[in-house]
């Protein structure tokens, strides 16, 4: 009675596995005659692979060098104390890299047939749906070119943030969260009545980024993909790429100048005003006033080194800058659509009146979809901005060390000289990238005829990288709300805040001033 069951059991497997294995064979033979029959496509498919996998085991290798330098011997480097060469542990140096190669993989769509920066672009922004079922519909014919741009966005910026000492395995997470949302907010962009509702995917991004922040607790692997300065450096990088370089030399002495006024007497006012009148220590003074009037966060964390400001002092200007950032993302594009500004002039004023790169770079994003021309509020906010006031970061450091260290400290018996390197320090790198760009896509697309350019140039080389341009803003404008916290905004301290205050007030008149009625005429023709 014993046996049976075991008999029993026995013969049930045996069938169960004679079955698998019938299974087996005719799975296996129908996947010999699939390959013969369909080699081309499967030689196709592999030969896609190929490059994918070059990508992965390069950016590995490039991660196993940097994890091996970091623990090694750091006798031999002068700028970094984890043992890295400083080219590969700064997000300025990685932007420029990545965003060359960008540019070189559309050269090289130019002159031959790789489909790889059409994927990289990619997104549902431009579709013009009217239905949601156009949207799936665009979204099942293109899932492989996503999957694909997902696969190599996660191993450009992962990979080099894993060297630069992030978890490859943590940013993954985040970024895929990132990702998703990101993909949203360009399908919200897509809807052929957005521009109705004033729906950008820039304010978007950040509303909704917003919102997440301050309603729901998320991961903390969340923050790790949340990189803001980043994102927009990448973004401006591939932003010169698309910026013609004769436009850079006609206009930037008119940005430097216009800039250099507002931004001097916006310094000096906010320091007056907050050590005169509103009793601030000379080094809080010192930092919120270059944040409110040279480079938000980044002049911020500059200047805090320079003057050997406390933490506190930087904690209270980073927050004062994002606070009126994201006041003015909303409120200037609105204000400049009342009035009726011209793109171009609307760019120059939001150049002068915003602080951080991000948050500009959204504000004229939006107000340059409203008027209908994207291109020419970014440029003029690109001139004003990016060169007109972030090349002078460098400058203000060395300033405010020299007499932070020779008027406010007494150093007797010591040596107060200032190291001239600050300068180079300080300067904002990624700037050179967006140079570089410019001139070599200048210089390829010199000579060509408007014919050319509109079939030949434009869809295969400045479309792309705009498209992925426009990525890296969202993700960047994203990551702004999903760091900012309003609870954190409290224990700014009242004479800060008013003083901070009336230099945007001045800020903000002044550069509407000379936008509008000074060089209205200069940045209306961009």
């Amino acid at each position: 009675m014993l046996q049976a069951p075991r008999t029993n059991i026995s013969a049930k497997c045996s069938f169960e596995l004679m079955l698998s294995l019938v299974f087996a064979l005719v799975l296996f033979s129908l996947g010999l005659w699939s390959v013969h029959a369909w080699w081309w496509s499967v030689a196709e498919v592999l030969r896609g692979f190929v490059p994918l996998f070059l990508i992965l085991f390069g950016t590995l290798a490039i991660a196993a060098g940097a994890t091996k330098a970091r623990s090694g011997s750091t006798e031999n480097n002068l700028d970094s104390p984890t043992g890295t060469h400083p080219l590969l542990l700064k997000e300025d140096w990685w932007a420029i890299w990545l965003g060359l190669a960008v540019v070189g993989l559309g050269i090289i769509a130019l002159f031959g047939d790789s489909p790889l920066l059409h994927i990289l672009s990619i997104n549902p922004g431009g579709i013009k749906w009217h239905a949601i079922s156009e949207l799936f519909d665009h979204f099942s014919s293109n899932a492989d070119l996503y999957l694909v741009q997902f696969i190599l966005l996660t191993l450009m910026f992962g990979g080099s943030c894993h060297v630069m000492g992030i978890p490859f395995g943590t940013f993954i997470k985040g970024f895929s969260l990132l990702y998703l949302m990101s993909i949203i907010i360009f399908s919200i962009g897509g809807w052929a009545n957005a521009s109705t509702f004033n729906l950008e995917p820039p304010l978007v991004a950040l509303v909704v980024g917003l919102v997440l922040a301050n309603t729901v607790q998320l991961p903390s692997w969340m923050n790790s993909a949340l990189r803001v300065e980043y994102y927009v450096k990448f973004g401006i990088v591939l932003l010169g790429a698309t910026f013609p370089i004769s436009l850079v030399v006609s206009a930037g002495p008119v940005a430097i100048g216009q800039a250099t006024f507002i931004a001097v007497i916006t310094c000096l006012t906010i320091y007056h005003v907050g050590t005169r009148y509103f009793g601030l220590d000379r080094r809080l003074a010192a930092v919120i006033s270059v944040g409110g009037s040279v480079c938000g966060v980044s002049g911020s964390m500059a200047i805090a080194a320079a003057v050997g400001a406390k933490r506190e002092h930087l904690f209270t200007s980073v927050t004062l800058v994002v606070v009126y950032a994201l006041i003015m993302i909303i409120a200037l594009p609105f204000i400049s659509q009342a009035l009726g500004l011209a793109p171009g002039v609307a760019g120059a004023w939001i150049g002068t009146s915003e602080f951080a790169d991000a948050a500009g770079f959204a504000a004229a994003s939006a107000v340059g979809k409203m008027a209908g021309n994207e291109e020419s509020a970014i440029q003029s906010f690109t001139l004003m901005k990016v060169i007109g006031r972030d090349l002078w970061i460098g400058l203000w450091s060395l300033i405010w060390a020299l007499v932070a260290t020779t008027i406010w400290e007494e150093r007797k018996g010591t040596d107060a000289r200032i190291d001239k390197r600050e300068i180079w320090r300080r300067f904002p790198k990624f700037v050179f990238g967006f140079f570089v760009a410019s001139i070599i896509v200048s210089l390829i697309t010199a000579g060509a005829d408007s014919a050319t350019f509109d079939s030949h140039i434009k869809p295969k080389l400045i479309d792309p990288i705009s498209g992925l341009r426009g990525w890296a803003f969202i993700f960047c404008f994203l990551s702004i709300g999903l760091t900012t916290r309003f609870r954190e905004l409290r224990s700014v301290e009242r004479g800060a805040f008013s003083a901070f205050s009336i230099g945007v007030a001045v800020n903000v008149i002044l550069g509407f001033i000379l936008s509008v009625y000074v060089f209205g005429d200069y940045w209306a023709a961009l």
